[in-house]
């Protein structure tokens, strides 16, 4: 028996990511006692997370005062301010990346939001940021829109590990994957090591709900009443049953055979929005073999205290997701209506965050000079 929750989820072959990072935290030890008490392994970073980190605290006063002084704009100060953070925070995790041989102990930092559709800014910038951290269990995260997949596939086959961000439909997980499984192609065709290279597909979970939720109120009635707060859960399944079919293809196969490795689901949003749920609901019922939960730390903490693990909750419940997904069809919510919304939804709310976030280290440089 596993001793805690969060133990109990590693065992059941579940890696736990925070989803949080600052300065604060690599500095005071924090991230070494949440790999030694909480089973974290790794770490994924967005401007939200960024521009909430420096805005709080002075642990960053120091080396703005350096830029400042060095004349630094506010492009270049956040461009060294978050790749310090993110190379530090890959040092903190290299044992457990050792250790994992690479699955874990990855830290992931975006590629500038407003670029997501931007094929070869992204490439550019992913190229620059793997340059710049230069830790072999970085990743580069870039979103998943149609003009991200041709970025994944150039980024992967230059040898750069990616964490594909922004996934909310089953289609565009497919198309991740092709993307990927393309760029293993382009890797190995250049002598590339293919082991060396890692991925993960980030689904977005309470997000689906929350926006399937509202549109469920608006239509009314007990068939409705009775889908809210169950596409979230049903989506990320089926997602994992995409992700199985596609890595047991031909293809694939033969790109594993090479020595590549498949791309593993992550659960990206697990915070529950919805106070009436249970607050591990995502963690709980998103529990297979090879995936990566990553958590904000009130959800981490959550599954630590009351989380109840009772393993594989995803691979024997493909039928009963699909039949959520096709009520929700029969009482009028169009999904891919919900899915592009939300796509385009979460590419501006980042770039509302990367603004935030110039805006907050403008600011400060100009109170360091």
């Amino acid at each position: 028996m596993a001793s805690t929750p969060t133990a109990a989820l590693s065992e059941a072959g579940v890696s736990i990511w925070l989803d949080d990072l600052s300065r604060e935290r690599i500095t005071s030890g924090g991230l070494e006692s949440l790999i030694a008490d909480r089973n974290v392994v790794g770490v994924t970073t967005n401007p939200t997370i960024f521009a909430g980190a420096l805005a709080k605290g002075d642990a960053y006063a120091e080396q703005v005062a350096a830029l400042a002084a060095d004349g630094a704009d506010v492009d270049r100060a956040v461009f060294e301010i978050t790749t310090d953070d993110v190379r530090a925070a890959s040092d903190v995790f290299r044992p457990v990346y050792d250790a994992t041989a690479g699955f874990d102990g990855r830290v992931s930092i975006e590629v500038a939001p407003n670029l997501a559709n931007d094929t070869d800014g992204t490439i550019a910038e992913a190229k620059r940021l793997w340059a710049k951290v230069d830790r072999p269990n970085t990743m580069i995260k870039i979103p998943g829109t149609k003009a991200g997949l041709p970025a994944i596939t150039e980024a992967i086959g230059s040898g750069i590990s990616v964490n594909v961000t922004l996934i909310f439909s089953l289609q565009r997980h497919a198309e991740v994957i092709d993307a990927y499984l393309a760029g293993l192609e382009q890797a190995k065709a250049a002598g590339i090591d293919l082991s060396t290279i890692h991925s993960v597909a980030s689904f977005f979970v309470s997000r689906v709900d929350t926006e399937i939720d509202k549109r469920l109120d608006a239509i009314g009635g007990d068939e409705a009443t009775a889908l809210r707060s169950k596409a979230g859960v049903a989506n990320a399944r089926l997602a994992y049953q995409v992700y199985e079919q596609a890595f047991a293809s031909d293809r694939a196969q033969a790109l594993v055979a090479a020595g590549a490795n498949p791309q593993r689901p992550l659960w990206a949003s697990t915070g529950v929005k919805d106070p009436n749920l249970p607050d591990t609901l995502y963690v709980t019922e998103l529990v297979a073999q090879g995936v990566v939960n990553t958590m904000p730390e009130k959800t981490l903490e959550a599954t630590f205290d009351h989380g109840v693990v009772t393993g594989d909750t995803v691979t024997g419940a493909y039928a009963e997701a699909q039949g959520v997904l096709d009520a929700l069809a029969a009482v009028g919510v169009d999904y891919d209506d919900v899915t592009a919304t939300l796509e385009s939804e979460g590419v501006e709310k980042f770039i509302v965050s990367w603004n935030e976030l110039l805006e907050t280290v403008s600011g400060a440089l100009e109170g360091a000079r």
